[in-house]
């Protein structure tokens, strides 16, 4: 993993909430769940939030998708019936409204560069950063899915290729718009009532491939001078894209070799484009199950298994993938599955991509056996870490030091909302800062300052 260029001191760990979706997949009738408070009632998410903030977490992050899963079957039934990444709304509002409460802890918010408008997109994170007083990350994606293009009035997806153009061009305008009213340009002298300096307010005039913006951004600059920019591709296109402009990875979970792997194609990607490797980690997707016991934590991951079924599964694993697996026949060989999938436009990571990896594109296997493996897939069974305080302290500790000590973890919930969290909290956390793996909590004003500690 060392890199002769690269300085390998390990830094501080930092930990992330993934909560996306906290509400959905049964996790809203699971023990542990809010009882007299559903989704969408912000003041669930406003307790959670002041919580966290009381144990130091660095950041609360929405993922987002604008369409209802309606792949498997060529139906939205399973997914309404079984609340499969459905519903969700806009968390803008919800951040805002979570920032009123606390002081430190940070917001990722997500939108698509495959649909959503530059200018759009850098007013409003402006304005959000604002109200956070600079604790936003804006978390851009290339969106895979064809029912998130149906709402936007595409037929289908562009290229995988073609995205991720398109993404480079939006935030490259969106760095623009940020950089175009020039942090010292508000002069607001009371004595001449002269507001700002127009020298120090410029244009952008871009005429791209994608996107046509005259500028100025009509903002005043904000407290980071733009968000923590965060970028979650792992195809080798993603992770080139990401070297470009991120200053945060999100990684995703799976084996320590893969991790490393994405780690060193970063690396090499950053230094081609003249950046230094370590300002810029990776928080790695994370299922964390805690108990007070072994045996406890053991229980509770079983518990992941339930609040799910076929349909469920199938809807799940066909609208990550942008692919119908409903049609897949009762014998399977998953380079053949992996070539009509990228043939369709949809993407080739997810499942399939996972299980090419790790036995081969001739591998061959029973359409029941698919879906047992994709069930446990569905709820990241297979990399859900299960332990005690003491023993997944220990597990974070060895996979950060092997995957760079750069970044830390987005823990996601495979069990219900606040008690799966409130226990990372009060369990996990106090053990990784009495072993100085985490640092101080918000050392810094701005979420990107905190970041780099």
């Amino acid at each position: 993993m060392n890199h002769p260029d690269i300085d390998t001191d390990p830094a501080h760990l930092h930990l992330a909430f993934d909560l996306s979706f906290t509400h959905s997949e049964g996790r809203w009738a699971r023990p542990g769940s809010w009882t007299g408070r559903t989704f969408p009632d912000v003041r669930l998410f406003q307790e959670l939030a002041v919580t966290a903030e009381r144990g130091g977490i660095d950041m609360l992050f929405f993922g987002d998708g604008s369409g209802l899963p309606d792949t498997w079957r060529g139906s939205t039934d399973a997914a309404v019936e079984w609340g499969v990444q459905w519903p969700r709304h806009d968390m803008s509002p919800f951040i805002a409204a979570m920032s009123a409460v606390t002081e430190h802890i940070g917001f990722g918010l997500t939108y698509s560069s495959t649909f959503m408008h530059p200018f759009y997109v850098a007013r409003l994170l402006n304005s959000l950063d604002h109200v956070t007083n600079g604790r936003i990350a804006f978390n851009v994606v290339a969106s895979t899915r064809l029912s998130d293009a149906a709402n936007f009035g595409y037929e289908r997806l562009p290229e995988h290729g073609q995205r991720y153009e398109r993404m480079d061009e939006f935030i490259d305008v969106c760095q623009r718009l940020w950089n175009s009213v020039e942090p010292d340009a508000i002069v607001m002298d009371r004595e001449t009532g002269r507001f700002a300096d127009p020298s120090k307010v410029h244009a952008i005039d871009h005429h791209g491939a994608f996107f046509d913006v005259k500028g100025p951004l009509t903002s005043v600059p904000s407290p980071q001078g733009h968000p923590v920019l965060v970028q979650a591709g792992n195809s080798p296109r993603g992770i080139a894209t990401s070297a470009k402009f991120a200053d945060l990875v999100f990684g995703f979970g799976g084996s320590v070799a893969s991790q490393v792997r994405h780690r060193t194609m970063l690396d090499a990607e950053l230094m081609a484009n003249g950046r230094d490797p370590r300002a810029v980690g990776i928080l790695w997707a994370t299922q964390l199950v805690i108990g007070r016991t072994e045996d406890e934590a053991r229980a509770r991951k079983q518990e992941m298994l339930a609040y799910w079924g076929h349909e469920a599964v199938g809807a799940y694993l066909s609208y990550n993938s942008g692919y119908d697996f409903s049609t897949v026949g009762e014998t399977i060989i998953l380079g053949e599955l992996n070539d009509e999938i990228v043939a369709s436009g949809a993407s080739p990571s997810g499942l399939v991509g996972q299980l090419v990896a790790e036995l081969g594109v001739d591998h061959s296997m029973s359409r029941e056996e698919f879906f047992e493996r994709g069930w446990k897939h569905a709820v990241g069974y297979d990399t859900t870490m299960a332990g005690t305080a003491a023993q997944l302290a220990d597990q974070l500790e060895e996979n950060f030091a092997a995957t760079g000590s750069r970044g830390g973890y987005m823990i996601g919930n495979p069990l219900s909302m606040p008690s799966s969290y409130i226990d990372i909290i009060e369990l996990l956390v106090p053990e990784l800062r009495r072993r100085g793996t985490m640092g101080p909590a918000y050392p810094g004003r701005t979420l990107r300052e905190n970041l780099a500690s």
